[in-house]
């Protein structure tokens, strides 16, 4: 978002493709080749928002380190925004807690209570992998060779 908000409304649908270009990339080098196509086609104009990408990139691409399971999870911010949905709807309802005690109490039995309804992690038998640092590219655990 802060990139396309560093555009003029005109182009910023067209800039939004080339953006799922790249984190919908199937490899490392097929999204750095669509990372080097927006920087290219949108630097020239509007330097700033090729700037804020590309100050970004590493951690942008990050999650071809990790198994192709994981990918939808890491892609996107909607458990911790539906979590805190859920606590910011009803203390707007509530208007405000009586005290700090009992605004931490409800806010952590709603979160407790949301829990319960959370879809699991797909590929979670990878965990233990990921925990222990195996190396992962494009998404498939990486074999070295022995020597």
């Amino acid at each position: 978002m802060n990139v396309l908000n560093a555009l003029p409304k005109s182009v910023q649908s067209k800039a939004k493709v080339h953006l799922h270009d790249i984190w919908q990339a199937e490899t490392r080098t097929a999204a750095s080749a669509a990372f080097g196509f927006f920087v290219e086609a949108y630097g020239v104009k509007w330097d700033k928002a090729a700037a804020k990408l590309v100050k970004d990139r590493d951690a942008l691409l990050t999650f071809y380190d990790f198994p192709a399971e994981h990918w939808k999870h890491i892609r996107t911010s909607n458990p911790i925004e539906s979590t805190f949905a859920t606590v910011r709807h009803r203390t707007k309802r509530t208007k405000g807690c009586l005290s700090r005690k009992s605004g931490l109490a409800m806010a952590f039995r709603l979160m407790m209570s949301a829990q319960e309804k959370w879809r699991k992690l797909d590929g979670r038998n990878r965990l233990p992998e990921v925990i222990s640092r195996v190396e992962f590219r494009d998404g498939v655990r990486h074999f070295q060779p022995a020597a």
